[in-house]
């Protein structure tokens, strides 16, 4: 551990719909901690490498991405949101969120976003199936993966505070203020 402890990064995840980016703004404004959405970043710096059009998606570069975010995750205090988590090293965070939502809460928000069919089927599939969830179990330390209902605004408000907790708590046992 150095003698200048960073803030802790937090990841968000989860299947498309289930509020990963509004958490993560919710988050930033309540803790300080800056956000950062992935999707936007692969959009605004063009890290792909092509298009599928079936699924209305582009091809993640995902070296690109990792190289642009290495220096920026070393700094801390960063809440990351992408709808995938298995792509980033297991260092650059110190708790993962894997916020899930009920199926018929997910249609309407996919449905609202305007997902072609097969989009929203295979995200529907990854839900029911907890693909996400696994994933983040697979590739994180357990003691740090958490999953997290995102089904209503109250649900968000509560995850919300419950970082906050968490972050406080963190904040306390590494010594800061």
């Amino acid at each position: 551990m150095s003698t200048e402890q960073k803030l802790p990064n937090i990841l968000v995840t989860g299947t498309p719909g289930t509020g990963k980016t509004t958490t993560s703004e919710m988050i930033a404004q309540v803790t300080g901690l800056t956000h950062i959405n992935v999707g936007d970043l692969i959009k605004s710096k063009q890290f792909y490498e092509g298009y599928l059009e079936e699924y209305d998606t582009h091809i993640l570069d995902e070296d690109k991405l990792l190289d642009d975010l290495e220096d920026v995750m070393q700094e801390g205090g960063k809440v990351v949101d992408y709808h995938t988590c298995e792509l980033f090293p297991e260092r650059w965070f110190d708790l993962v969120l894997v916020l899930r939502a009920q199926t018929h809460t997910l249609f309407d928000r996919m449905e609202k976003r305007g997902y072609n069919q097969k989009k929203r089927d295979e995200n529907m599939e990854c839900e029911i199936m907890q693909v996400v969830l696994d994933e983040a179990k697979e590739s994180y330390a357990p003691e740090i993966v958490v999953e997290l209902q995102s089904d209503t605004v109250d649900d968000m408000e509560s995850n919300v505070d419950r970082v906050k907790l968490w972050l406080d708590a963190w904040k306390t046992q590494h010594g800061y203020e």
